[in-house]
């Protein structure tokens, strides 16, 4: 008998790989080469580089806003932490079922809603402002603390519902397993159907973290000296924009590398669905 050749399709798909990326790699080389070329030969170049892109004022404006991006990242760490310990209740109370949880069922649905329409500039005015013109005993009136709140406020809103559709994607058999062995309907939460549902939404929470992490910029209208504030500033006194430019490279030396995780989580996440449908 003869043998029949065998067929060569990782050599193939591998040649094909590499062409792509050459293919890819020159398209982009060209495209940013004709957009270069286009922006620096326009009638107006030399009066926006000025203006935007001075060396001089980009290494001057660079301490003030860092450190204005340091309040960033400070504020960004506490919500990480106050966030995700708000959204889980409300995504709890909003899974609990029977009549005897209605009210809870109720009042989560109504906060949900409240907040999910409120923009979140808005938000910040009325509690940055508003809360501490009521001079309340024991009431903190600094503004990081109530741009945190509505920042934890709104956002807690969103990512409950990311994790109650987590929730709802576990099997109501996961459920009925673990009200058989006698758990509550809390410690079935915890056990069994809360870890199945971060899995489920890990990439949807990660693109969540990516947008509060730019959100936190907003926090300037109450006049913390953050990064864009900061900017602000010095574009007030020197009449010149290139702290705004300095702002967006810290945002971008962080976002990016959030979004380049999410990107790596969402194809594992899709890899793992893929494997276990096979």
């Amino acid at each position: 008998m003869t043998r029949r050749p065998r067929r060569a399709f990782p050599r193939a798909s591998s040649e094909e790989g590499a062409r792509g990326a050459l293919v890819a790699s020159i398209s982009t080389v060209v495209f940013v080469t004709v957009a270069v070329l286009v922006i620096v030969n326009s009638p107006n170049w030399p009066r926006v580089q000025k203006q935007f892109f001075n060396p001089e004022k980009f290494a001057d404006a660079w301490p003030k806003v860092w450190g204005g991006f340091a309040v960033d990242l400070k504020l960004f760490a506490c919500s990480l932490v106050t966030v995700p310990i708000l959204s889980i209740a409300l995504a709890v109370a909003r899974s609990f079922r029977g009549p005897a949880f209605f009210p809870i069922r109720a009042l989560a649905v109504v906060y949900i809603d409240l907040l999910r329409g409120i923009p979140m500039v808005l938000l910040i005015l009325l509690l940055g402002f508003g809360v501490p013109a009521l001079d309340l005993d024991g009431v903190p009136s600094g503004a990081f603390f109530w741009g945190l709140m509505a920042l934890t406020l709104s956002y807690a809103a969103y990512t409950a519902e990311i994790i109650r559709s987590g929730i709802d994607a576990v099997p109501d058999s996961q459920r009925a397993s673990a009200r058989a062995i006698g758990l509550t309907q809390w410690q079935a939460l915890r056990h069994a159907i809360l870890p199945q549902a971060f899995r489920n939404v890990i990439p949807a929470l990660m693109n969540t973290v990516v947008s509060l992490q730019k959100d936190v910029a907003l926090v300037s209208v109450l006049g913390i000296r953050e990064a864009v504030r900061e900017a602000q500033i010095y574009t007030s006194r020197s009449f010149n924009y290139t702290s705004y430019v300095v702002a967006t490279v810290l945002f971008l030396a962080l976002s990016v590398p959030l979004v380049r995780l999410v990107d790596h989580l969402t194809k594992r996440d899709r890899e793992r669905r893929t494997q276990v449908a096979v």
